[in-house]
């Protein structure tokens, strides 16, 4: 299935969606998957709580953002995916980080979790055929496809790769 068109998903995750240059879901996973588990894998310890401004999130949280986002994505997919109708509800990532308690977990156990979660994901985007992909169903009160939620993923992650680049490392 080829790249969604902007119909398929609300307009603010556009910002997402264009930075994942694959023509198709499986080809986002065979492009990227990588060298996103290398780059978050290989965060180094020593800026684990490290936050580039008051108020923003550590390191550790915004790995935890990153699963607990993932897992969100993902429970979309499979919802819309399998025809299930039922409006999914939005969810305020900074109430997850307030509550996540990242900040008591080791980062080391924080990667070990995020690399399980991405692997269930690309499983999981394995196991859909177009069909299942072009589902449609609503989230966060918008229409959106699974296909549109796969791209998401993987552009959520490549934007907090650059975020984490430019004002973390």
């Amino acid at each position: 299935m080829s790249k969604p068109k902007p119909t398929d998903f609300p307009e603010y995750f556009g910002r997402y969606i264009s930075l994942v240059d694959a023509d198709s879901l499986q080809a986002a996973v065979k492009t990227y998957s990588s060298s996103l588990d290398t780059f978050y894998s290989g965060l180094p310890e020593a800026k684990a709580d490290y936050a580039y401004a008051p108020g923003k999130w550590t390191v550790k949280e915004v790995l935890q953002h990153m699963i607990d986002a993932e897992r969100v994505f993902t429970y979309r997919i499979l919802r819309i995916s399998r025809k299930d109708k039922t409006p999914l509800a939005s969810f305020d990532e900074n109430v997850f980080a307030e509550h996540s308690h990242a900040d008591q977990r080791s980062l080391a156990s924080l990667k070990e979790e995020f690399a399980a979660v991405r692997k269930s994901t690309d499983l999981l985007i394995a196991s859909l055929d177009e069909e299942q992909l072009a589902e449609q169903g609503i989230a966060s009160n918008n229409p959106v496809t699974a296909n549109a939620i796969g791209y998401i993923i993987f552009g959520h992650l490549l934007h907090h790769k650059k975020v984490l680049e430019e004002r973390y490392l």
